[in-house]
This record gives structure tokens, sequence and C-alpha cells, in this order.
């Protein structure tokens, strides 16, 4: 797992980009309430957690190159005896220093006070513009403060730049310790997605195959999800984001799930679509496998020095060559694609970055082109295909059929690697490991 170390290599990573005789700021999640006074469980902002591995809200870190009494400033709650037997431990000001490294700790009461200090003669401030707006009214608050000083010689910050253009690049391409607890959230989830496979049948209910999931997940460690679970029967599975989770499997019908463990704040993101009875009927099967070749097109074109949308054009000809095979389209496959005429089966892109966040942060776009594949970046790779169950213009026999097939994606120095792979995805695989007693 991440270490002091690791926190401080991105700390002094960031700072390295940083023009000179500037300061950051990034403020932790603030403690959110599910109803009356029940808290959500906490999960710290990415950003912030990236920086600094602190775990509890109420704080603000500052980073201030050449600061004689220390680079890394951390305000937070000071500790409280009383409230440490309510809800336990907590770092307080001490262990902000002795256990997260800060050189300064300061209680988050006092940042108003403490801010313009570490503001005076400075020339720029990074800060997530417009995310936190107890922070800009600190910031600014405190520039005003220092601009009231400007008598005495003392100059103010004049310029404001966006903090995630340089922290979101550092955070695209994962290190070695990074990498292996991607590792872990997928060997977990792939555990988790076989457990559900082997429990479904018809007449359950997909909350029933949900908790199947949570449970494997819990019992490795990882309490948190990555997202919600999407665990969608039949039809349901044509709904990109459906989270009901409360239909009954039927017979003859897929099932498509899309679920991750999250593993020290970083996510795992697959998606399976299987026979709930075990056998892909003929229609299903020749749609799956559509899918499938499309995905493995995609995976194929994931390599250093190609191009964000080389694998989602990729996919786009092989599923678009296939529905005028089978018969759900009609035209040349040139034309369709040009028409976009696929996205009415296919309305989404073929992957997203993967990280700390399960849609990661990273431009897709370098200079008004698409961004080339480097290693150390993670990917999904999900095409798929959707038929309405009220798609009038095609066969009765393929209507209501949705299929997703996504596996999480390491670009290498010399190609790439499935971190997903453990998790049987063809046809034959699937219906043996549904096989099992």
């Amino acid at each position: 797992m991440l270490t002091p170390n690791d926190f401080r290599h991105r700390r002094k990573q960031l700072m390295r980009q940083m023009k000179k005789n500037s300061v950051a700021l990034v403020a932790s999640a603030p403690a959110s309430i599910r109803n009356r006074d029940v808290e959500y469980p906490y999960r710290q902002h990415s950003d912030f957690h990236y920086l600094t591995g602190f775990h509890e809200p109420e704080a603000v870190a500052v980073l201030a190159p050449g600061c004689k009494e220390g680079e890394f400033i951390l305000f937070c709650r000071p500790f409280d005896p009383e409230k440490a037997i309510w809800t336990g431990r907590h770092a307080g000001l001490e262990g902000a220093r002795a256990e997260h490294g800060a050189d300064q700790a300061f209680p988050i009461e006092a940042l108003d006070e403490q801010l313009p200090r570490l503001l005076e003669n400075r020339e720029r401030v990074y800060f997530p513009i417009g995310q936190d707006a107890e922070l800009d009214h600190a910031l600014l608050s405190a520039v005003n403060t220092v601009r009231g000083r400007a008598r005495n010689g003392v100059e103010a910050p004049h310029e404001f730049i966006a903090l995630e253009h340089l922290l979101h690049e550092l955070r695209l391409i994962k290190s070695p310790e990074e990498i292996r607890i991607m590792r872990r959230a997928a060997e977990v989830s792939v555990l988790g997605h076989r457990r559900a496979m082997r429990a479904c049948r018809p007449g359950r209910h997909e909350y029933e195959i949900e908790a199947e999931l949570a449970h494997e997940f819990a019992l490795h460690g990882m309490r948190s999800l990555a997202y919600p679970s999407i665990v969608a029967g039949g039809a349901n599975a044509c709904v990109l984001h459906y989270t009901q989770n409360d239909a009954v499997l039927g017979d003859g019908d897929l099932l498509l799930i899309d679920a991750g463990a999250e593993c020290a704040n970083y996510a795992a993101d697959i998606t399976r679509t299987f026979p709930v009875n075990g056998r892909f009927s003929k229609p299903q099967r020749l749609i799956y496998e559509l899918v499938l070749e499309a995905q493995l097109a995609a995976i194929d074109a994931v390599r250093p020095g190609r191009r964000w949308n080389e694998p989602h054009e990729a996919a786009v000809k092989v599923l678009t060559r296939g529905l005028v095979r089978l018969g759900l389209l009609e035209g040349k496959t040139s034309r369709l694609i040009k028409d976009e005429a696929y996205k009415k089966f296919y309305m989404h892109r073929t992957g997203h970055w993967l990280g700390m966040d399960v849609h990661d942060v990273g431009a897709y776009r370098v200079g008004g082109k698409w961004r080339a594949f480097e290693p150390g970046m993670v990917l999904t790779v999900e095409p798929g295909l959707y038929i309405a169950a009220d798609c009038q213009e095609v066969d009765p026999c393929w209507r209501g059929i949705g299929v997703r097939i996504e596996d999480d994606v390491l670009v290498t120095r010399d190609g790439c690697e499935v971190l997903t792979a453990a998790l049987p995805k063809t046809v034959a695989d699937i219906e043996a490991l549904m096989a099992e007693p």
C-alpha cells in the first residue's frame, strides 16, 4: 500500500511543475448527511487523498514551495478526546505531522488567520477554482487581506490557476504501487463476478445477486464499492446506468452486471453479461459474440503511441459490420459509420480512464488531437449493444437484448495488459463456469 513517502513524492512532483513563486491549495471532501444526524460513510476527495493520504473531513492542504517553515502545511481538526470516545481515533495536529508528513499543522479554525501569511509575496495560486465554495471564499478573503497590506510593501497573488491542469496529469500515469493496488481491486472484483455467475438462476432477484457481489468484496476487506452496482436482468440491461436492481430474473433472459470493488481508494470496473439459466440462446449468442469481437479488436488497439480514439473506432467498425450481417442495419458499413447509424444500438464510447475515480481524471485530447497512449495509463474497454424491448424496426428475436463486456486495461511498454483477464468472457467459458456445482 501507499506510504508517507509516496505522498511526499507526489507533492514534490506537483511543486516542481508549478510556476515559480506559487502556492497551491486543496480541500478535503466534506462529511455528508444521509438523513437527520446520520452521515454517509466518509470517502475522501480523490485529489486531496492523492497529495496527502489524509482521510478526514474539515481539512485544507497548502503547498508552499520554498517556505522556510516547511512546504507542506495541513489545516485539520485538533485531537478531541471526547470525540474519540464516540467516533474513534483521528489524527489531530500531532498526527498530521508525525503520520502524514506535514511540516506545519494548524487547527482548521486558524485557516483565515494563517492563510494571508502563506500568500504574502506569492505571485500565483493553484487551486480547484469553483469546486469548493468555502475554499473559494477563504482564499479570496485572504487575498484581500494581503492586498490591504500593500503600503507595507507586501504583494498579493495576481494570478489564479486551476490546480487540476497539473494534478490530473500526474494522476493519469499510475506508479508501480498504484498499479499493484489496482491489480488487487481487479482481482477481488473478478472473484465477486465469478461468485455472482455461480449464484445466478431463474427466480432470484437482481438484488440477491448484488448482495453476492458486495459479500465477496467485503470478505476481502473491500467494503466500499467503486460505484453503485448495475445488476440488470433482461431488458433492464438496455438502461445504461440501471441501478434499481429489484426485478426477478427470468428464465431465458440475460443478466448484465457492471460492478467493481474499491481498494485503498482505487477502482476496478468490470462488466459481464451472461444467461440467467446458464445457456445462451442463439440470438443472445450472436449478439454477445459480436460484442466480444468488438472488444477484442478495441483491446488490440491499446498500445503506446496509438491514440485514444482508435479502440473506439475499431469497436464501431466491428459492431457496424456485424449489425449489417445480422440484419439489424442495412447499407454500406463505411456510410453507416459516417452517419452514426450504429448509435441506435451503441450509444456510448468504448472506454474511460480508470484510477482513483471510476471515471478517472486526465485529458482525452491534447493540443486538439486525441491523446496518445503511454505506459502507466489505465482505461476500460467496454463496447456494447442494446436493443430496446420496444424497438419495432428489428425482428422480435433481438428485442430486449442488452450486452456489454468491460475489462480494465493497463498500457505497458510494449502493448497492454488486461488486469481483469481472469474473469471468463467467451460463451464456452461462461457456460462452463455457470455449470459448476
